[in-house]
């Protein structure tokens, strides 16, 4: 795997079939697959924060093979972006391998700045997720991180740079997280793109989006 860092035709005239405006590529937007850092356990809100911390800078778990429909999505796209994100870089030197991938940090997760709880509450990080993503979600939670607001122009900006690419007429791979590709996704939506195929949020799954030329 490599890394880089991210003619009209006259009125009167039919374009020929050279100068056709080529068929648009797919966008297939993939969650990067398991990380090492373990969610069995039982911690609190603040042991939450701590331990998202450790999961942003963290890797993969050993031992894992890519999907082979993520492997073949991997070879047909045109080209292939990867969050900047290590979690996103083992799974694009997995699933890429020997091809060019662009890493750009434009796809990194939306933050979970966890809400304030008492110490005698302690949940699993899974559930914990879910209730900071609730509350920077509904009510705006961000800690003086990223705000909602600001996820939602930036993922427009990823959709906007993504359907370029798609428009020079091959797939488009992202290798990157579950949250922030829903919201990318959303925002295919409001271009006119349509969700073809949904793994879901699963580790590793995959989501093909497509529209018509």
């Amino acid at each position: 795997m490599t890394h880089t860092e991210s003619v009209a035709s006259t009125p009167s005239e039919a374009p020929s079939a050279a100068q056709a405006k080529p068929a648009l590529g797919a966008i297939i937007l993939a969650r990067h697959g398991e990380p090492a850092l373990s969610r069995k356990c039982l911690i609190t809100s603040d042991e939450y924060r701590d331990w998202w911390g450790r999961y942003e800078i963290g890797g993969l778990r050993a031992g894992q093979t890519p999907p082979q429909t993520l492997l073949s999505a991997a070879e047909g796209a045109g080209a292939i972006y990867a969050s900047s994100r290590r979690r996103a870089q083992e799974t694009a030197q997995a699933v890429a391998r020997d091809r060019e991938v662009l890493v750009d940090a434009l796809f990194i997760e939306a933050p979970l700045p966890p809400p304030h709880f008492p110490s005698w509450i302690k949940l699993s990080p899974r559930y914990w997720g879910v209730i900071s993503r609730f509350w920077w979600h509904v009510f705006n939670h961000h800690e003086g991180q990223e705000t909602r607001a600001e996820a939602e122009v930036r993922a427009d900006q990823a959709a906007r740079i993504l359907i370029a690419r798609a428009g020079e007429g091959q797939d488009v791979l992202v290798l990157a997280h579950g949250y922030f590709n829903h919201m990318v996704g959303q925002k295919l939506k409001l271009h006119g793109w349509r969700l073809a195929e949904n793994q879901g949020f699963k580790y590793w799954s995959q989501r093909r989006y497509e529209k018509r030329g």
